[in-house]
């Protein structure tokens, strides 16, 4: 059985100002507040998500 990648996605930055769009994109990762981080899998959908708010997230491989 093969391992699928696992990163670790991080909130830096607050989601004060940012566009509704965007909220919806950190909430549907489950990231509420700055400091907020999940560990998933790397999958195409992750990181369609991630280059939406990509200036509001940090990305790490795990």
């Amino acid at each position: 059985m093969s391992e699928t990648a696992k990163c670790k996605v991080v909130l830096t930055k607050s989601l004060i100002g940012a566009k509704p769009a965007q909220k919806k994109t950190a909430d549907s990762l489950g990231l509420k507040r700055p400091g907020d981080s999940i560990i998933c899998n790397c999958d195409s959908a992750l990181q369609g998500k991630v280059k939406k708010i990509e200036h509001l997230v940090r990305v790490e491989n795990v």
